[in-house]
């Protein structure tokens, strides 16, 4: 039986077996050009099918976060100290942890198409329920399932992607869903703080429920249908001996940890950060503190500039080199002034963003076959490490202050320098052995 495939890496399965349409080409250009009948720039369909993806990127991520920026007003309301209400963010991605790989494995059977809306329907629906949550408990449920749902968009999104675009335009298609990533989490946290300083939180968690039914609609009339995929059922056991094979192998368990560990200090930090501005002695108002996720933008250049930084100076040198920006950062936010922090906040997710960046490519490049489980390998311990950020980072921040989030943060640090270590003086090893053999 051949390994189960979650769907993120079928780029070359697509491309072998194009399925005939209404409206492809003659059977010798499409013999000529197996891709010829793809989505491609310019192409009819390609605009659409970007805008689509851009708007299921906005409503993911502007959904998954939207409680982060309004912790402070939810602990004043519903009267609830950090780490408690810390867990509804953790609990929306500690849903999307635990769905990311059965979901993406389902849309094998239904199609991803069928699977991105499915998603998008019921996180949308989720977001107009929330606002009324009359207790945390009740609350932090809402959002547990909210993240569940949303795990069925990550990798069916890629996985569509791969099949319906040309190989060529892949990198730019992808590249777009992303940037609707980013947009979505940077806006969505900006725009709770400040409908939240004029109306409350509730109101703030409508609005982002608001965009999310705009999102969702325009997704499903934008999206066109799938012409490439082919659907095929993944039995549990075959994914299992799959997903057994990538834990098996220690340097994708290295790249594992590091994602985990660099996402346990954004998600802390980011979880964390509005407790400490609007208290003493920096006292910003809810909606100026929203505004200081702005810094987002850092992290896409960082992300983008990353392979660069790989070609220079390698991967191991490149995660040091993260490693050190966020611990940089970290200590930077120590500080009594508002420019100190902000300087670390940048630090911080330049950082973050760059270790991501290496890792997760690392993850691809390493993994031979079923790549498509070792990513969803990744964004599952990717994603539990956000939980465990914003959870132990606020329970740190309760019980010591800032100083304690930030303690937590080094540590996580300590851990993924000495991971990427121990990799730096098992390749020397594995060298100067290699170089005895060849001297004998």
């Amino acid at each position: 039986m051949p390994p189960a495939d979650t769907g993120a890496s079928v780029t070359d399965r697509a491309a072998a077996s194009p399925q005939s349409s209404t409206d492809s080409p003659s059977p010798s250009a499409a013999a000529t050009d197996p891709e010829s009948d793809k989505l491609r720039p310019g192409g009819p369909g390609y605009r659409r099918m970007s805008f689509a993806l851009f708007a299921a990127g906005v409503a993911t991520f502007a959904l998954l976060y939207s409680t982060q920026a309004l912790l402070p007003a939810i602990s004043a309301d519903l009267n609830v100290a950090p780490d408690q209400a810390s867990w509804t963010v953790s609990a929306a991605t500690f849903g999307l942890a635990l769905g990311v790989i059965p979901l993406s494995a389902l849309s094998e059977r239904f199609g991803r198409r069928t699977m991105m809306t499915a998603s998008l329907t019921v996180a949308a629906v989720i977001a107009l329920l929330v606002p009324f949550a009359p207790s945390l408990g009740t609350l932090i449920a809402l959002r547990a399932v909210q993240g569940l749902a949303l795990a069925g968009l990550p990798a069916s999104a890629m996985a569509f992607l791969a099949e319906e675009v040309r190989a060529k335009a892949l990198v730019a298609a992808i590249g777009l869903f992303v940037a609707g990533n980013s947009i979505g989490g940077m806006s969505g946290r900006i725009v709770t703080g400040w409908v939240a300083q004029a109306w409350g939180w509730r109101a703030a968690l409508g609005a982002v429920g608001v965009l999310a039914v705009v999102c969702a609609v325009a997704f499903r009339l934008l999206v066109p249908r799938a012409r490439h995929f082919v659907a095929r059922s993944v039995g549990p056991r075959a994914l299992a001996r799959t997903l057994g094979g990538h834990l098996a192998d220690p340097l994708l368990r290295r790249l594992y940890a590091i994602g985990a560990l660099f996402m346990t200090v954004f998600g802390a930090v980011y979880t964390v950060i509005g407790y400490r501005l609007v208290a003493e002695p920096f006292n910003l108002p809810q909606g100026i503190v929203g505004s200081i996720f702005v810094v987002y933008l850092v992290g896409t250049v960082s992300s983008a500039a990353a392979g660069k930084l790989v070609g220079r100076v390698g991967r191991r040198g490149a995660l040091y080199l993260a490693v050190g920006t966020t611990t940089v950062g970290l200590l930077f936010t120590l500080a009594s002034s508002v420019g100190a922090v902000l300087a670390g906040l940048i630090l911080i997710t330049a950082g973050f963003f760059a270790g991501h960046a290496v890792a997760s490519s690392s993850v691809s490049r390493t993994a031979k076959t079923a790549r498509a489980q070792a990513s969803a390998l990744y964004q599952c311990a990717y994603y539990i490490g956000s939980s465990l950020g914003g959870a132990l980072g606020a329970a740190a921040f309760h019980s010591a202050g800032w100083s304690g989030t930030v303690l937590l943060g080094l540590a996580a640090m300590v851990g993924a320098a000495g991971i990427t270590l121990y990799a730096t003086r098992k390749a020397s090893a594995e060298r100067r052995l290699l170089h005895l053999q060849k001297a004998a």
